[in-house]
């Protein structure tokens, strides 16, 4: 159905389409996937290039995303982290009934070196399980993770982790059911190209860069971890204990 645009009082018509489309998304009479640029542009029958426009200051604003290579997505709600002594992102999604789950996408064993055996508290050159993994909300990618285990405490904690898709679960199958954040740390950086790649962001868009030592009931580090989450899905909520 057409919804030409008209220009009353010479607003541009790009302004007059983001309202339309704004009431739409605010009255839930549009979500999820909005249409393409062509099927907006003979919808209001106006070019695609004032389409554009309308559609980049909705995201402006916060209410639509552009996923490159998938298309323009309703912004759902923001997803809380909650930032406790003992909580982590699946403590947070479980909470906001948000299936979570791990995708390990790859893992290898390296030598501590750097800011890395100091926050776990070991000397160099001692071996550790360095994990790359995504978390995932609903299947959809909502951070990139890297994380840091001592090893050898933690021989074979790859398999398990892989097969629980939880860092929570995987502790207490090795005999860890108490653990606490020790250290965060959250910054705003830039992403790696790939980072901005499994997130479906462009390379410009900060991201917020997590931090995080935890540890066992003794004190001893068991994990670093770094997670970048996109900035226009997460927002950092922080607990005091």
């Amino acid at each position: 159905m057409s919804s030409r645009a008209t220009r009353p009082s010479g607003t541009p018509l790009w302004v007059q389409i983001e309202t339309t489309l704004r009431d739409d998304i605010l009255k839930r009479r549009l979500h999820g996937r909005l249409p393409n640029e062509q099927a907006l542009a003979e919808r209001f029958e106006v070019n695609r290039h004032t389409v554009r426009q309308a559609v980049q200051a909705l995201q402006a604003k916060g209410l639509v995303r552009i996923e490159h290579g998938r298309g323009t997505f309703v912004q759902e709600e923001m997803i809380d982290y909650r930032l406790g002594r003992s909580s982590r992102f699946s403590h947070s999604l479980a909470s906001q009934h948000l299936v979570s789950d791990v995708a390990v996408q790859s893992w290898a064993e390296i030598a501590a070196a750097g800011d890395v055996a100091a926050l776990l508290g070991v000397e160099p050159g001692t071996a550790l399980l360095r994990v790359e993994s995504h978390d995932l909300a609903d299947g959809r990618v909502v951070s990139v993770c890297t994380q840091y285990f001592p090893l050898p405490r933690f021989a074979g904690f790859i398999e398990v982790y892989g097969a629980c898709g939880s860092a929570a679960e995987a502790f207490a199958r090795f005999g860890i059911g108490a653990f606490s954040r020790t250290m965060s740390r959250i910054s705003a950086r830039l992403p790696r190209p790939e980072v901005a790649r499994a997130l479906q962001q462009g390379k410009t868009q900060p991201v917020l860069y997590v931090e995080s030592v935890y540890a066992d009931a003794a004190g001893t580090p068991i994990e670093y971890g770094i997670t970048r989450f996109g900035g226009d899905a997460v927002q950092i909520v922080v607990e005091p204990d």
